[in-house]
C-alpha cells in the first residue's frame, strides 16, 4: 500500500498534468509558464521542478498523454467496421467531434507545432502515431488494400487536414466518397480480395 505521502505527489503530479492539458489550448505552448501552470493546478512553483526536470518536459508528457487517448479512442473505431468503406465511414464519425476549435484539437495544433523544435517532443509524437498507423494498415490489408501501409499514412494525414481545415471555418465537402474511391482503387489494382476476419494484432 503506497503512503499517503505518495499519493499526495501523485495526485499533486495529475493535478500539474491536468493543467497543462488545459492551459496549452487557451495560452499557446510557449506562453505557458512555470507559474501560470501551478496557479491553474493550485500549487506553489517549486512543485513543478519537484515532480518534473523541467516545464517542458511536463508539457511533452501531458501532450503525449492526450495524443495516446486520442490514438486509443481512433484505434477503437478500426474494429467497429468489416470493410473499407465502413472503415473510412468509421474514421470520419470519428473526426466530427473535432472543431479544430475545441480544446483537443488546439492542443494538438500546438503540440505538432512545438515538435518541429523539440526533437524529443517529436519522436514521442511520432511513436503514437506510427502506432496507430500500423494498426490501421493492418485493417487495411485485411480488407484487400493493397500497398496498406502508405494508404494508412495518408488517410491519417488526411483526418488532419480535415480537422485543420475545420478550425479555419472550412468544409471540404465529400470527404467519405474521395476516400472511399482511394481505397477501392488501391483494392483494384492489388487483385486481390478482402479477408473475411479482421487479423488481431
Amino acid at each position: 500500500m503506497s503512503s499517503p505521502a505518495a499519493q499526495r505527489g501523485r495526485e499533486v503530479r495529475r493535478r500539474l498534468l491536468t493543467a497543462a492539458v488545459e492551459l496549452i489550448p487557451e495560452r499557446g505552448w510557449t506562453a505557458v509558464s512555470t507559474r501560470n501552470l501551478a496557479e491553474h493546478a493550485g500549487v506553489t512553483p517549486s512543485v513543478v521542478h519537484y515532480h518534473f526536470p523541467s516545464l517542458q518536459a511536463l508539457l511533452r508528457e501531458a501532450v503525449t498523454e492526450a495524443l495516446n487517448r486520442a490514438a486509443a479512442e481512433l484505434e477503437a473505431l478500426f474494429d467497429t467496421a468489416g470493410t473499407a468503406d465502413g472503415l473510412i465511414e468509421a474514421l470520419l464519425a470519428g473526426v466530427d467531434s473535432f472543431t479544430g476549435q475545441e480544446s483537443t484539437s488546439l492542443l494538438l495544433v500546438e503540440a505538432y507545432l512545438a515538435a518541429t523544435r523539440d526533437d524529443s517532443l517529436r519522436e514521442a509524437i511520432e511513436s503514437t502515431l506510427s502506432a496507430t498507423r500500423t494498426r490501421l494498415a493492418h485493417r487495411l490489408a485485411d480488407s484487400g488494400v493493397s500497398d496498406a501501409e502508405s494508404t494508412a499514412t495518408v488517410l491519417l494525414a488526411t483526418l488532419d487536414g480535415l480537422v485543420l481545415y475545420q478550425g479555419l471555418g472550412v468544409a471540404p465537402g465529400g470527404p467519405a466518397t474521395v476516400l472511399k474511391r482511394l481505397v477501392a482503387d488501391s483494392g483494384k489494382r492489388s487483385g486481390s480480395e478482402p479477408k473475411n476476419a479482421w487479423r488481431q494484432s
